[in-house]
C-alpha cells in the first residue's frame, strides 16, 4: 500500500465520476467546497453579429425596468435575470478590419488577440477555463464546448484573422482554443456511454449495489491510511471522507436509477431551430446529472451569414445587421434578436423547473452568461456590448434589475466577479480588469 490514492474511480453506469485526492494538496478548499455544498455553476451563450440596441436595452435602470422588446421573451424569469449595459471590452478591438473575429477570440478572454491567419496566434486563458482548472475535477467533463455551427480553427475568417478566432470562445491556452462539438448525436454519446435507457429495475439495481461498493473501497482505502498521514494530510483525508460520505447518501437515495431521465439518442442532423431545441436541452440534462458545471455554447460563428427563413428572414443575418440605419433592417434585425432571447429563455425557464432543495433551483445555483462579441452590427463597437446574466450561483447575484454604467466599466471585471460568485478569487482577469464589478453581488 502506497501513501497515493488513484486520480480517480469510475461508477460505471451511473456515468458519476468520483475525484480522490493525491493528499498533498490535490483538492484545492473551493472545490471541496462545491463538492460539499450546492454545486454552482457557469454557462455562456454566445450570439454573433451584436444586437439591434434600440430593441435591447431597458428605458428605465434599476429594479422597476420593463423588459423590451428583444427582452420579452423573459417574462417568466424576469425576476431572476439582470440586465448590464454601459460594459465593454476594449481589448477586443481590432488592429484594422476584424471587429467579429477579434471580439470573438476575446469574448471569455478579454484579451487582445494576435492578428494572424497563420500558426502564430495568441489569445489568453477564457473564464469558462479558469473555472474549469478550479471545479473542473468534481465532475466527469471538467467543461463542455457546445455550438451550432462547426469548421476548423486554421485560415482566414475575418480580414487577416484566422479562424481559430472565430469560431471558438473557449481557450486553455494562449495558442490552444478548444474545439466545439456540434452535433447532438455525438454529443449525447459522450454524455451517455453507458447508459442504457431500457434497464430493468434489476439491472438498476445491480448499478446502485456497484455504485456504492466502489464508495465504500474508497473509504476502506482511505481509512487504512489514516495512520501514514501528517496532521495536515489527516485534516484533509477528513475533509475528503465527509465528501464521499454524502457521494454515499446521493447515491443511496437514488431508488429509481440515475439521478436525471436519459432521452433517446437524437439524429445526427436537425433543422437549425430543432438543432438549437435539442443542444439546450442536451446542456440542461448535462447539468441535472452533474457531468459537468462549465457550458459554452455559441448559437453561430462569428460574422454568421445564416438566413433565418424560418423567421420569415431571408437575406445573411450578417449583412442586415450592416443595418445603415435603414429600418426594414431593424425590424429584421429584432426579430432575429429576439428569437435568439427565447431560445436563452428556453433554457433558463428549463433550469429554474428542477428543483435542488431548501427552496432553490438549478437556475438559482448557476450564472448564464448571455452577450455578442460586439455591440451593434453596424458600428461594430466594442463599448456597451449587450449583457445579460441569469441565476444567482447561490444567491451571490442581485437579480431583477438593471444596471447602467457610465464609466467604461471592462467587462474583464464582471468576468472576475462570475469567478468569485464561483468561489475562486484571482487578482487580475485579461487585459484590462480593476477589481470586482460594482453593483452586481447581493449587499
Amino acid at each position: 500500500m502506497t501513501n497515493r490514492l488513484s486520480r480517480r474511480a469510475f461508477l460505471g453506469g451511473a456515468g458519476a465520476m468520483l475525484a480522490l485526492p493525491f493528499l498533498e494538496s490535490l483538492i484545492p478548499p473551493r472545490a471541496m467546497a462545491q463538492a460539499m455544498g450546492k454545486p454552482r455553476r457557469f454557462l455562456t451563450f454566445y450570439v454573433p453579429n451584436g444586437i439591434h440596441m434600440a430593441g435591447w436595452t431597458p428605458a428605465a435602470e434599476g429594479r422597476d425596468f420593463e423588459l423590451s422588446p428583444i427582452l420579452s421573451p423573459l417574462s417568466n424569469v424576469r425576476d431572476k435575470i439582470m440586465v448590464l449595459t454601459g460594459l465593454n471590452n476594449i481589448p477586443a478591438r481590432p488592429d484594422g478590419p476584424g471587429d467579429h473575429a477579434s471580439g470573438t477570440g476575446g469574448f471569455l478572454t478579454a484579451r487582445h488577440v494576435v492578428k494572424t491567419e497563420g500558426e502564430d496566434i495568441r489569445n489568453g486563458v477564457s473564464l469558462d477555463q479558469l473555472a474549469a482548472a478550479s471545479i473542473g475535477g468534481l465532475t466527469r467533463f471538467p467543461s463542455l464546448q457546445l455550438g451550432i455551427d462547426g469548421g476548423g480553427s486554421v485560415g482566414n475568417c475575418d480580414s487577416g484573422y484566422s479562424c481559430a478566432y472565430s469560431r471558438n470562445i473557449s481557450w486553455s491556452g494562449e495558442t490552444t482554443p478548444i474545439p466545439k462539438t456540434v452535433n447532438p448525436q455525438v454529443v449525447f454519446d459522450r454524455l451517455f456511454a453507458g447508459f442504457d435507457t431500457g434497464a430493468s429495475a434489476a439491472e438498476l439495481a445491480r448499478r446502485r449495489r456497484y455504485n456504492k461498493s466502489v464508495l465504500d473501497y474508497a473509504l476502506g482505502d482511505a481509512q487504512r491510511l489514516q495512520n501514514k498521514l501528517g496532521q495536515t494530510d489527516r485534516r484533509k483525508l477528513d475533509e475528503y471522507m465527509t465528501g464521499v460520505r454524502e457521494l454515499e447518501t446521493r447515491v443511496s437515495s437514488a431508488q429509481d436509477g440515475p439521478v436525471c431521465d436519459v432521452p433517446n439518442r437524437p439524429p445526427s442532423r436537425l433543422e437549425f431551430p430543432e438543432h438549437v431545441r435539442l443542444m439546450s436541452d442536451l446542456m440542461v440534462l448535462a447539468f441535472q446529472c452533474d457531468m459537468t458545471r462549465i457550458i459554452t455554447f455559441m448559437l453561430g460563428n462569428a460574422a454568421s451569414s445564416r438566413a433565418y427563413t424560418f423567421l420569415g428572414i431571408s437575406s445573411a443575418h450578417h449583412e442586415i445587421s450592416h443595418h445603415q440605419n435603414q429600418q426594414e433592417n431593424f425590424d429584421a434585425l429584432q426579430t432575429i434578436d429576439t428569437w435568439e432571447v427565447a431560445q436563452l429563455a428556453y433554457i433558463l425557464e428549463k433550469m429554474d423547473a428542477i428543483d435542488e432543495g431548501n427552496g432553490t433551483t438549478m437556475l438559482d445555483n448557476s450564472c448564464v452568461f448571455f452577450s455578442s462579441e460586439i455591440e451593434d452590427g453596424n458600428s461594430h463597437s466594442h463599448n456597451n456590448l449587450p449583457v445579460l446574466l441569469a441565476g444567482g450561483n447561490g444567491d451571490y447575484f442581485d437579480l431583477g434589475q438593471h444596471i447602467s454604467y457610465s464609466n467604461r466599466e471592462p467587462i474583464a471585471d464582471l468576468f472576475l466577479s462570475i469567478l468569485d460568485s464561483l468561489d475562486i478569487q484571482t487578482p487580475t482577469f485579461g487585459d484590462n480588469s480593476t477589481g470586482l464589478l460594482a453593483k452586481v453581488r447581493r449587499a
